[in-house]
């Protein structure tokens, strides 16, 4: 007679999925580590450059570190979603047993949550070394933010609103910009910038419909095509495809004043189509057109923050 212990599941496979590991999933792994590398030694280069004092000096270069963790840790969010990894530590947070194995064997999800670490521990000593609104701003931000992620594997799982992970990722965005921001116009507090810069109001309310229409579809699920909407995922798309278009408008509007913005905007477009359909054609894993998204999402709002003129 078999071993009960030997054919009961680890864990519940509703809650623990195996991702697609692929080349395209280590080639992209691969970059990603990359740019957090190049987020070290482009801090530490610009400490070494800073004219400031030695305290100084720190500051500026954790900020500029700060602000390239942000975009990788953005991006490794979408190769989260867009491999299948969104479930692959089940609903455990924020560490699992031998997360740092696991990030080391290649799992995004694992490598998602030792960076957030990373950009956790970077606010706090940003922070202690130059208590200010800013910094303040960014712990609070950061803080917020990971609840609100622990929050998606639930959405993911089925037992919590798509609302929270709508909210993850414009938290996700502000924390970004509240770095971004405080690197190129030192002195400027984030909201009062955010209030003051209508290009942004409705890229952060698209990026917020975009993480609805992830969090609504659930893990796996596809949207389906349709001509009518016929269920709630369809209506949080057609919102989002709305708010999309809001953005070209605004932007076509202001192009005089973000060109760089509008051009990408335009461009962003027909790559939410490719995959709307990339979604409908393989749910689980829709690829490497998630990461290529989210990456022109961060283009975008960077060229609109870079040019904006006060």
């Amino acid at each position: 007679m078999s071993n009960p212990t030997e054919t009961q599941p680890a864990a519940d496979p509703k809650h623990v999925v195996e991702g697609e590991m692929t080349l395209t999933v280590r080639i992209i792994g691969l970059g990603i580590g990359s740019l957090v590398l190049l987020a070290i030694v482009l801090g530490i280069w610009r400490g070494l450059e800073s004219p400031l004092p030695l305290k100084g000096a720190i500051v500026d270069g954790l900020m500029l570190s700060e602000v390239i963790f942000a975009i990788a840790l953005i991006l490794l969010g979408s190769i989260v979603e867009g491999f299948g990894y969104g479930l692959s530590l089940g609903t455990r947070w924020p560490y699992t047993r031998n997360i740092v194995i696991l990030m080391l064997r290649g799992d995004p999800e694992a490598a998602h949550r030792v960076l957030a670490t990373a950009v956790g521990l970077t606010a706090v000593a940003l922070a202690v070394l130059h208590p200010d609104k800013m910094t303040f701003t960014g712990v609070g931000l950061i803080v917020i933010t990971a609840l609100f992620g622990m929050g998606t594997l639930y959405v993911l799982a089925g037992r919590a609103p798509a609302f929270v992970h709508g909210t993850h990722g414009m938290l996700a965005y502000l924390v970004f910009l509240n770095y971004l921001v405080g690197l190129a116009y030192p002195g400027i507090d984030l909201f009062a910038y955010v209030n003051a810069t209508v290009a942004l109001h409705a890229l952060l309310f698209t990026i917020f419909m975009g993480g609805m229409v992830t969090g609504q579809r659930g893990f796996g699920q596809a949207i389906e095509p349709f001509l009518h909407p016929r269920k709630t995922a369809h209506w949080i798309f057609v919102v989002h495809g709305f708010a999309a278009m809001l953005v070209l408008g605004t932007l076509g509007w202001m192009s005089a004043a973000y060109p760089v913005a509008f051009g990408l905007a335009v461009f962003q477009a027909a790559v939410g189509f490719f995959l709307f359909h990339a979604v409908n054609l393989k749910p689980k894993t829709p690829g490497a057109i998630v990461a290529f998204h989210q990456m022109m999402v961060l283009l975008i709002t960077s060229a609109i923050v870079l040019q904006w003129h006060y």
